[in-house]
């Protein structure tokens, strides 16, 4: 049985992406496991609340979290567990998806805005640090099965076999059409016969197509497509820049999480 972890803080966005995983887990029989991080805010210390007090709270959110989960396993017939933790966000969330040995990290994304474009928000950060998948799921998207999914990659470059099993996998659990798409800035960065019949044999198992645009605004085309295909998930792999290299080009990646229309699943190497 795969494992999905929802991280959520109870906001809208946190809750839309776990019931977005639940419906998905109930239509492959996966199991859910909903992690909350919680520390001691600073106005808290500094009022000098009580040990007492404080272990209330705490027993508070748990009870919140684990009446959450019983509602999710309740409505959607499915395998629920709880993580509740304080300290060190990513920390936390590591040791989580080791002890549960997880496949998959779910986190809501909240609307596009200056803020996030300039600082990002926890979604993009993680999908930044963490190399582990990562779905991130906006408001607007709604569960209502996965039958196409656009692998966004640049095939000129060459993809990973790895990244095209984990594709793979995906496809076949879903049975979903698996549609190829790269993005040509120059004529020259079309992809040759040997890196095409790469793909071909990694994917043979499953549908899957190729399609092929020249444009300068990659962002764009891939936005284009998403609404002429009318797809279900986004894929992409997020590529590591160097230090000065990331202050002068955002990740592609991490832009299409924070104002995609569809859930996002980073696959990082």
């Amino acid at each position: 049985m795969k494992t999905i972890i929802v991280a959520t803080d109870f906001s809208s966005e946190a809750d839309h992406a776990m019931t977005y995983a639940a419906a998905a887990a109930a239509e492959r029989g996966y199991k859910l496991v909903l992690y909350n991080l919680y520390n001691t805010s600073i106005h808290a210390m500094n009022a000098r609340v009580s040990g007492s007090e404080m272990d209330k709270i705490l027993t508070w959110r748990r009870d919140k979290l684990k009446e959450i989960a019983d509602l999710i396993s309740g409505i959607y017939h499915i395998k629920t567990d709880i993580h509740f933790a304080s300290g060190d966000f990513y920390e936390e969330l590591v040791g989580c998806i080791h002890l549960h040995r997880a496949d998959l990290l779910v986190m809501g994304m909240p609307e596009k805005s200056l803020e996030q474009d300039l600082l990002g928000n926890t979604t993009t950060q993680v999908i930044d640090r963490l190399k582990f998948p990562t779905l991130s799921v906006p408001l607007q998207a709604q569960y209502k099965g996965i039958k196409h999914i656009l692998f966004a990659c640049d095939i000129a470059r060459g993809v990973h076999a790895k990244i095209l099993d984990d594709v793979k996998a995906l496809a076949k659990d879903f049975g979903a059409k698996v549609e190829v798409f790269h993005v040509r800035q120059k004529a020259e960065d079309l992809a040759n016969h040997e890196e095409l019949a790469l793909v071909d044999t990694s994917l043979a198992q499953v549908d899957h197509f190729y399609k092929q645009v020249q444009s300068s605004k990659i962002i764009k085309a891939i936005e284009d497509e998403i609404i002429a295909s009318e797809t279900d998930l986004l894929v992409m792999v997020p590529y590591r820049h160097g230090f000065w290299d990331s202050l002068l080009r955002k990740s592609k990646t991490r832009i299409m999480a924070s104002g995609n229309s569809v859930p996002l699943l980073s696959l990082p190497l």
